[in-house]
């Protein structure tokens, strides 16, 4: 089952719009109402709509280690640095993990890309 992703307010919107173009299944934080909350806020909103959130804010890695380190479930975290790859290299990264991925395998991870 494909991967539904969850984008930070940080993700510009020329990624979600062409990771929308291939049929990727994407929800922003922005269109979700979820915009500006707190890092703690955001991953469990992705949490609770079973979806992978992708963030190129460091400050959410901080999150995302304390929270494997204490054990606590949360959704899967995706992460590039912004000026780590160009939008069409992040789209095709995150285009193949929606595609190949499930949520089950993702969860409690922290992916960084370039793949």
């Amino acid at each position: 089952m494909p991967v539904g992703l969850y984008m930070d307010h940080h993700v510009p919107r020329p990624i979600t719009s062409g990771l929308r173009r291939p049929g990727v299944d994407v929800l922003t934080a922005a269109e979700d109402g979820a915009e500006p909350i707190a890092d703690p806020d955001l991953l469990d909103r992705a949490s609770t709509l079973d979806r992978v959130l992708f963030s190129q804010d460091a400050d959410l890695l901080i999150e995302a280690s304390y929270r494997q380190a204490a054990g606590l479930p949360f959704c899967g975290v995706i992460y590039v640095h912004q000026q780590q790859m160009s939008v069409g290299e992040c789209i095709r990264d995150l285009e193949l993990i929606a595609k190949v991925s499930d949520f089950a395998e993702m969860r409690n991870r922290v992916l960084y890309l370039p793949l």
